[in-house]
């Protein structure tokens, strides 16, 4: 009833509101450009199609100016994976996606075609950690040269070039690092530090957003704590 009275609540705070069916449930939505998001779905025993969206017309208008045509999303790609979809990411300034699920033992790339409209597989990246319950994360970085960030735990985060797929990282540990210094760690972080949790993730604020703790570390118990990098074992703050 809780869930229920929140999805009510939230609703009345949208101006308009645009629903499309997908053919099975996502768990992934990521934005490509202004006006597109890709879709995937996440269930087993079954092809998932990944779908490109382009918005309605309607969404992508400054000011609302009355009734338009297009009023539905609209599929301008799509293809099909032979796993489930739990994770999906849009390689910038490129037309690949990656995308990981179970089973997890590789990621997917994927190529979203300019003379047609097929999104489709073009190779597979192998992953370090191969356990059946686990799939990897993957976050994509830009540089001059991108970049594949992946692994289902911390002891085997990689990170991939992605044009040649060679291994640029391999972690072993994870540590605070000040880089106006040689590589040398100042303290080494677990998982464990400061909060609980089989799995966790961490943002870290910018230093130009005010003083205070600069780490957010979320545990999957619910454990949420704020940790300043100079004391990493001990939060300043948390909550449950």
């Amino acid at each position: 009833m809780l869930a229920e009275d929140w999805l009510v609540e939230s609703l009345r705070l949208y101006q308009d509101f645009h629903a499309f069916d997908l053919s099975g449930a996502t768990r992934v939505l990521e934005w490509i450009g202004e006006k597109g998001v890709f879709v995937a779905g996440y269930e087993s025993l079954k092809k998932n199609e990944i779908l490109h969206l382009i918005l309605p017309l309607r969404l992508s208008v400054q000011e609302n100016q009355g009734l338009h045509p297009e009023r539905d999303f609209k599929v301008r790609h799509g293809g099909f994976s032979d796993r489930s979809v739990f994770d999906l990411k849009h390689v910038p300034d490129t037309r690949l996606l990656v995308t990981s699920g179970l089973p997890g033992c590789y990621i997917q790339m994927w190529q979203v075609r300019e003379d047609n409209d097929v999104i489709e597989a073009v190779s597979t990246i192998d992953v370090q950690d191969k356990e059946e319950s686990l799939w990897p994360r993957v976050s994509v970085f830009c540089s001059k040269a991108p970049g594949i960030l992946h692994g289902a735990r911390l002891s085997g985060l990689r990170t991939v070039d992605v044009e040649s797929q060679k291994i640029t990282y391999s972690s072993g540990r994870l540590g605070l690092v000040d880089t106006r210094q040689k590589w040398a760690a100042l303290e080494t972080v677990s998982p464990g530090s400061g909060c609980s949790g089989e799995r966790w993730c961490a943002e870290v604020r910018n230093k130009g957003q005010g003083p205070g703790p600069c780490i957010a570390s979320l545990g999957s118990d619910g454990q949420l704590c704020l940790l300043d990098s100079r004391n990493l074992c001990h939060p300043v703050s948390s909550a449950q």
